[in-house]
């Protein structure tokens, strides 16, 4: 428990520290966007290193190179645990918003950080909104933002298994007209999940797949992007299993 407690802490002291920050950054958007974008991106990326740390988490990336720096992209990967999020942001090398659950919106300031992170909030049980928010994330990708979303929906809880990829998150790549890059996260339940409330040390191993280009993919690829590219997690997810762990 030593470590969740820790973990706590930490999170608890930055939000509450981190008002002032808060109030800077606002400031500062007005007058340097594109600079506080990047000023917000360091603060929070420090924050969720330490976080890592504080669990003692060993994360082994694997094709980082894969991942283009100069456009913006639809990252897409399973989801397994909440610290999903934090073991992948800290990688972003542009601005990326996560598309997160509405319910996110009602934790106090962590909320104000993910708005001023380009983060978007999904209602999973109306279409309606939920078609809003892809339409935003894809004007996100049209300003430079990266867009990272977990097309399962939520959290698989069953370890080794991978629930249906939504075809409707692929839309962001397609009318955006940007790469998808496949995240393959393999353990990362280990940390916190497998064993809730304690946070344990774990090794998870991340790794980015080869960028794709929609247009150039077969007509049933198109037509099933989910299928398509949960076969490509799947199997990459097995394979770094038997070799790492």
């Amino acid at each position: 428990m030593i470590r969740f407690i820790l973990v706590a802490l930490f999170v608890g002291l930055f939000l509450i520290l981190s008002i002032p920050l808060m109030v800077f950054e606002w400031l500062f958007r007005k007058w340097k966007p594109q600079k506080a974008d990047k000023s917000s991106l360091a603060i929070v990326n420090w924050a969720f290193r330490i976080v890592i740390f504080l669990s003692g988490t060993k994360v082994i990336v694997l094709g980082e190179e894969n991942v283009p720096k100069d456009t913006p992209v639809l990252y897409v990967g399973n989801h397994r645990s909440f610290y999903d999020i934090i073991l992948t942001y800290v990688r972003v090398p542009r601005p990326t918003g996560y598309v997160a659950k509405k319910e996110m919106l009602k934790v106090p300031l962590l909320s104000v950080w993910m708005r001023r992170l380009h983060c978007l909030f999904l209602d999973r049980a109306d279409v309606k909104q939920g078609l809003k928010t892809i339409l935003e994330a894809i004007e996100k990708t049209k300003e430079g933002i990266s867009i990272c979303i977990f097309p399962e929906g939520t959290r698989n809880k069953v370890n080794d298994s991978f629930l249906p990829f939504h075809d409707g998150s692929f839309k962001i790549a397609e009318k955006g007209k940007i790469p998808v890059v496949p995240m393959t996260i393999v353990n990362s339940s280990a940390i916190f999940e497998d064993q809730m409330p304690k946070i344990k040390k774990a090794t998870v191993i991340l790794e980015y797949g080869k960028p794709v280009d929609m247009a150039t993919l077969d007509k049933e690829a198109r037509k099933n992007p989910g299928s398509y590219f949960q076969s490509i997690i799947s199997d990459t997810y097995f394979k770094n299993k038997e070799l790492y762990l």
